[in-house]
């Protein structure tokens, strides 16, 4: 098993209070994707027969749409810079023969790293972990939090694409164990082992079952856990090999987030049924598109879907303006008056937030928090959130994450403690731009955050 850092919770809490305060990140060279690193053959993911259909799924999650430069995915990223990557764990019954998979999201093709355990659960295992180079280089110190996002977003992408009817998701996996099923060293020996290839991150999986109600006798990663050996990936000619020191405590601490917990896998609740049309179409508005607010009840549909997308995640609510304008809950009013010239104040000083049809915001996790909670809040809220938004498509709404969040201390604004009720992220919602589109269409059949 691959040993994790240990965790330094006073270094967890500064950082967590650095990428909350008014600092703006420091500018640096944007820095462009690299090749795909992984070395091997490039193979089509829809395969013969298979209970889980890799092909379709990964389509509909992670895949890089065609001609546009890997920009535009199914699931939206901080910046558009997609760091997520996925490692495919295949047992029987799958499109894929069984073995350990890299999965490259441009192409939508799979490098095959090795082969599978005799005892490998029937169905799928993707560990998803993240690059955060070029995150850090856009958003500086306060990267870690939008990669904890990115990463929740991935998941609920796969949990709403999948066809099993039993898929679970993990976002409280030890990171090493998912660093061991996947094959992957820890970040810190990375280059030692791989030099010139940029590390990757473990920080969360979804488990596609080829068969319903699958067994719990053992996690579906300790046979890939036990299993020894991977390819390696390309070494990259003239990559760093010495991160920058902005880089080196992101890694460090998404690493130590992810050290010494549980797994914990729960049934991946989303909106049901919807459809392969709506996870393909599915974007984020641009800011002048949003203004019209949603009618009340989808309003309350779609947060009560983002509400109890996780039962180990935070609350929600909503910002309204209007006559009677005020911050909503699923089970009523927190406070009234208009919330969201605040809240665009906090978005890193967004204004087009202010007029926005509305507002939800996961918020929680005090400054105190524990490194699980930490990162189980934001996984879980970004899991949420993209929950949300595939709900707000099929209802014919337009919508947009926000992920940065500075000083944006709910609780204490609403005169709780301070320090206490913080918030992670939010989906701006807003009813279409024609009238006529006002009802929603009909949910039937299983077919960007700044």
């Amino acid at each position: 098993m691959i040993q994790a850092p240990p965790v330094s919770v006073g270094l967890l809490r500064r950082a967590l209070a650095d990428a909350r305060s008014p600092r703006a990140p420091r500018t640096v060279p944007y820095v462009p994707e690299r090749a795909f690193p992984w070395s091997g053959p490039a193979l089509s993911l829809d395969g013969p027969g298979g209970v889980v259909d890799l092909d379709r799924t990964l389509r509909l999650s992670l895949a890089a749409l065609r001609n546009t430069g890997g920009r535009l995915r199914p699931a939206p990223s901080a910046g558009a810079l997609h760091p997520v990557r996925a490692h495919l764990l295949v047992g029987p019954g799958c499109s894929l023969p069984p073995g350990r998979y890299a999965y490259d999201a441009r192409a939508h093709r799979a490098h095959p790293r090795g082969r599978a355990p005799s005892d490998a659960p029937p169905g799928a295992v993707v560990v998803l972990t993240v690059a955060a180079a070029r995150t850090v280089a856009h958003y500086g110190h306060r990267a870690w939090p939008l990669l904890l996002l990115d990463a929740g977003h991935a998941a609920a992408a796969l949990a709403l694409a999948a066809d099993p009817v039993d898929v679970r998701v993990s976002l409280d996996a030890d990171g090493g164990e998912l660093a061991a099923a996947a094959g992957l060293p820890r970040a810190a020996e990375w280059q030692g082992r791989w030099p010139g290839s940029e590390p990757e991150l473990p920080l969360g999986a979804v488990w596609l079952p080829a068969e319903e109600g699958p067994s719990r006798c053992r996690g579906p990663l300790a046979a890939w856990a036990d299993l020894p050996g991977a390819v390696s990936p390309v070494p990259q000619p003239g990559a760093e090999t010495t991160p920058p020191a902005e880089l080196a405590a992101a890694r460090y601490l998404l690493e130590c987030l992810a050290a010494d917990s549980g797994s914990t896998w729960h049934p991946a609740h989303g909106p049901a049924p919807v459809t392969d049309d709506t996870l393909r179409t599915r974007r984020s508005a641009d800011p002048s598109d949003l203004t019209r607010p949603p009618a009340s009840d989808l309003l309350a549909h779609v947060l009560t879907t983002a509400a109890d997308a996780r039962p180990d995640g935070p609350a929600w609510a909503a910002a309204v303006g209007g006559e009677t304008p005020g911050l909503l809950t699923t089970t009523g009013p927190l406070a009234s008056g208009d919330a969201r010239p605040t809240f665009a104040r906090w978005a890193a000083g967004q204004q087009w937030i202010g007029s926005v049809g509305a507002v939800l915001v996961a918020h929680g996790c005090p400054a105190d928090a524990s490194p699980a909670l930490i990162r189980g809040s934001h996984l879980a809220a970004g899991y949420a959130a993209g929950v949300g938004q595939a709900l707000a498509t099929a209802l014919g709404l337009r919508s947009r994450p926000i992920g940065s969040w500075q000083q944006a201390d709910l609780g204490a604004a609403l005169g709780d403690a301070p320090g206490q009720d913080w918030i992670l992220h939010g989906l701006a919602l807003a009813g279409p731009a024609d009238p006529a589109l006002t009802a929603p269409p009909p949910l039937s059949g299983k077919e960007e955050r700044p």
